[in-house]
Formats: C-alpha cells, sequence, structure tokens
C-alpha cells in the first residue's frame, strides 16, 4: 500500500477504509464483536457517533428498518420480523429502546391496546420485511 503524499490522498484513504472496510464489517459483524468495537470506536471511527455510524451501520444489513439519510432504526413502518428460532414478530421498531443491537417492536394485542415487545437481539434475527 502506498503512503497517501497530500492530506487529501490521507482524507480518501481514510474514507475508503470506512467505506470499504468498517461500514461491511458492522454489517455482517456478531453483536459481541460489535460491543467490543463499540469500546475502541474512538480509535476506529473517529468522532463518529456510534450510534449513527456503528449501530446504524450493523442495521442495515436489514435495510427494512435503516433509512440511508437518518441515523439508527426507522420508526415509520410496521415490519414482520424472522427470528434464527422460526418465530415470527411484527410491530413498529422503538428507535429510543433499541440500542446496541437489541430491536424492540410496539404491536397492538388482540384488544387494540399497544404493547412493547421484549427486545431481540440482532443475533436472532434471519429477516425483516416492511409491511
Amino acid at each position: 500500500m502506498a503512503i497517501p503524499e497530500s492530506f487529501e490522498q490521507l482524507a480518501a484513504s481514510r474514507r475508503a477504509w470506512i467505506n470499504d472496510v468498517l461500514r461491511p464489517w458492522c454489517q455482517s459483524a456478531p453483536v459481541k464483536e460489535l460491543r467490543k468495537a463499540e469500546a475502541e470506536w474512538f480509535d476506529l471511527a473517529g468522532r463518529a457517533d456510534i450510534a449513527a455510524s456503528l449501530w446504524t451501520w450493523a442495521w442495515e444489513r436489514f435495510p427494512a428498518i435503516t433509512h440511508p439519510d437518518l441515523p439508527g432504526v426507522h420508526e415509520t413502518h410496521e415490519v414482520q420480523v424472522t427470528l434464527r428460532s422460526g418465530g415470527v414478530l411484527r410491530g413498529y421498531p422503538d428507535a429510543r429502546k433499541s440500542i446496541r443491537g437489541t430491536l424492540v417492536l410496539v404491536s397492538t394485542n388482540d384488544a387494540g391496546e399497544f404493547q412493547t415487545l421484549e427486545p431481540v437481539s440482532l443475533d436472532d434475527i434471519t429477516a425483516i420485511e416492511r409491511l
């Protein structure tokens, strides 16, 4: 690898590393590894906000709950979440409660009352579809 000769080349190489290595890694790493990275995020990503970068990039493996211009989990649409166990959950993501690799959905029960479902780990999810 050639050493950058100018600041512009250095900055471009850093952006390329973030886009080509760090972001794709976040999109596939297990929660345990993401939490290790979270502890060292300042050294890895600079001053980037952890929620807006690491955790948003991790959720990008499920495009139905992310938005390209907004950080975190996108709350606007009802989703269906398929779990590794074969179970299926439906509801609206709660971005405030969906932290550090856990997804919290808000749904309605048979009486039409809102209920908050138990948090689900990113590692336990195989698919998320927008309804």
